[in-house]
């Protein structure tokens, strides 16, 4: 039987256009980690490779800071508010269940009434927004897309556990992704590993604070299995990574800029040790200042690639993104 439904009108390709960024003002340097937990500034570099990271003061909410990102990356791209015709947002430290914070990021931004909405897939989540939002132009729901990441950690960040207290920061990454005449975002490889989604985990659900007092619950922060997590990245990610380039059809050689999660800089090298990258290749190493920034991380890392200059348009990049969950997601992309 016929199918009485039209096809989607949509682009044959999408691309990133456009790409913002917004760091709290505050800057915290280890220095300042180290009065609550028995440490030195040499261990935390040895272990992480972070020297400073921001927090978000009072005015910096995850909707302030989402807005000027989000309006950086939408004049980047030289267009109007008005016509973005969908925002997604990558975030773990939005408090409100509901309603998301998309909605409110896209009346701010003076989109109109777009498609908005949330999604939480920890430190994956902006390859998981470029994924939804590359479905969206080809498919022919909305001709431009606003992907933000966006995490206040320093909410949600135990300062007295050794272990986590140096790691996270404050940011908001943008992009727009919007219509190309040629591949220019390529095959997502995402996936999950839920058994395992207790090495990194909220310590207490939002729940127990029903028939709890403040004093007898302890607020809820972040908690990770380091070791364990460590080990999966170095050795689970470099494949991911490869099966990235593989389906993009793109070689080592053929990279200008690699952008991994900013989660840890010991990571980030043996990455580059096993996907055997040339020394031409640049690669991102903004956790050394910003923190691990979960959702931001990636696009607030794309951002001052590009704007330092150690990138430009028109580059190919590979981008991982792997956390909480545990979920993953990579592919390979042209630069803004």
């Amino acid at each position: 039987m016929t199918s009485k439904i039209k096809p989607s009108k949509g682009s044959p390709y999408a691309r990133i256009l456009g790409v913002g960024g917004y760091r709290p003002t505050r800057v915290v340097p280890n220095e300042e980690i180290l009065r609550y937990i028995d440490s030195s500034d040499e261990w935390i570099r040895s272990r992480s490779g972070i020297a400073t990271r921001h927090f978000a003061g009072p005015d910096e909410t995850v909707a302030a800071m989402s807005v000027e990102a989000g309006g950086k990356a939408i004049a980047d791209a030289g267009l109007l508010p008005e016509q973005i015709g969908a925002v997604i947002v990558s975030t773990v430290s939005h408090f409100k269940q509901t309603p998301a914070i998309a909605t409110r990021i896209a009346h701010e931004l003076g989109t109109g009434k777009p498609a908005a909405f949330d999604i939480s897939a920890g430190c994956a989540g902006f390859g998981y927004g470029l994924t939804l939002a590359k479905g969206l132009v080809v498919e022919g729901s909305a001709e431009y897309v606003l992907v933000i990441g966006v995490e206040r950690l320093s909410d949600l960040t135990d300062r007295e556990d050794r272990a986590t207290a140096f790691l996270f920061g404050d940011g908001a990454g943008a992009v727009v992704v919007g219509p190309s005449a040629e591949p220019a975002i390529g095959p997502t490889v995402w996936g999950s590993e839920g058994d395992k989604s207790d090495t990194i985990t909220q310590t207490l659900p939002w729940d127990v604070y029903r028939d709890a007092t403040a004093a007898e619950v302890r607020y809820p922060a972040i908690h990770q299995e380091g070791q364990a997590v460590f080990r999966w990245a170095v050795f689970e990610m470099a494949k991911v990574a490869q099966k990235a380039l593989d389906e993009a059809g793109v070689s080592a050689e053929d990279l200008d800029v690699f952008i991994p999660h900013q989660a840890n800089m010991r990571i980030i090298d043996s990455m580059i040790k096993t996907l055997k990258l040339p020394e031409h290749v640049t690669v991102a190493r903004d956790v050394e200042t910003t923190g691990n920034t979960s959702a931001a991380s990636i696009p607030l890392a794309m951002e001052r690639l590009l704007a330092t200059g150690q990138a430009k348009s028109g580059d190919t990049a590979l981008v991982i993104g792997f956390g909480a969950g545990l979920v993953y997601a990579a592919t390979v992309v042209t630069l803004p």
